[in-house]
C-alpha cells in the first residue's frame, strides 16, 4: 500500500483498478482514476490545490505533482508523464506526453496528443498546441507530430495501463537471491521499442 496521508480532512482517492507503488506518497486532495499507474518514489502533494489523474494516465518514477493554493494540476485521460518530471499547477491534455525530467509550470497547457521533450522547461502560462512537439529551455514549439509518433505514444501508454494490472496481480515484497537462478526467465514483453528503433525497423 502506498504512503497515503489525509490533510485537513481530505483523503486521497485511488480507484481500485489503479496501481500506486508502495513507495509513492499521496497527500490530501489527490484523485487517481481508473487504470492509472503511479510509479516508485512519486510525490503527489495535494496540500494546496487538487491533483487529478484521469483514466489510464500514468505518473512514473520520482515524478512530483503540486500546485499553488486553490489551483489544480490535471492529467487528462491517457496522459503520460515520464520519469522524474515535475508538474506544477498545469494541465496535460488527453493522450499527451511529458518527457523525462521535464518541468511544466503553473497555468501551462499541454494540448491533446502533444509531446513535451525530455529535459524541457515549459514556462508558466505557455500553451503547447494539440499534436505538437515542444522542447528546450524555455520550451518552444518545434514542429507538428506525425500520426506514427502519436500512435507510438498511445502504444506506450497502453503498456503502462497493462503494467498497472500486472503490478496489482504480481508485485510483492521479496528477499533477494544470492545469485541469479539457472535459465533465469525474462520479464514478459510485448515487443514495444523506442521510436528511433521502430523507425529503423520500418526502413529496413
Amino acid at each position: 500500500m502506498a504512503e497515503v496521508y489525509a490533510f485537513e480532512g481530505l483523503v486521497p482517492a485511488i480507484d481500485p483498478t489503479a496501481f500506486v507503488h508502495p513507495t509513492a506518497v499521496l497527500i490530501g486532495d489527490v484523485i487517481v482514476g481508473p487504470d492509472c499507474y503511479v510509479g516508485p518514489g512519486a510525490s503527489l502533494r495535494g496540500d494546496m490545490g487538487r491533483l487529478v489523474m484521469e483514466r489510464g494516465s500514468n505518473v512514473q518514477d520520482n515524478c512530483t505533482l503540486h500546485c499553488f493554493p486553490q489551483l489544480d494540476t490535471v492529467i487528462e485521460e491517457d496522459g503520460h508523464i515520464g520519469h522524474g518530471a515535475v508538474l506544477h499547477g498545469c494541465r496535460v491534455g488527453r493522450n499527451a506526453l511529458v518527457g523525462m525530467n521535464s518541468v511544466v509550470m503553473d497555468g501551462a497547457v499541454i494540448g491533446e496528443a502533444a509531446f513535451v521533450a525530455a529535459m524541457a522547461f515549459v514556462k508558466a502560462g505557455f500553451e503547447v498546441p494539440a499534436r505538437s512537439l515542444a522542447g528546450g529551455i524555455p520550451a518552444k514549439i518545434l514542429r507538428d507530430l506525425s500520426d506514427e509518433e502519436i500512435a507510438w505514444k498511445s502504444q506506450g501508454t497502453r503498456e503502462y495501463q497493462d503494467l498497472a494490472a500486472r503490478c496489482r496481480q504480481s508485485l510483492t515484497p521479496a528477499v533477494p537471491l544470492s545469485q541469479p537462478q539457472a535459465n533465469r526467465p525474462r520479464v514478459k514483453s510485448s515487443g514495444f521499442a523506442p521510436l528511433k528503433q521502430t523507425r529503423k525497423a520500418d526502413a529496413s
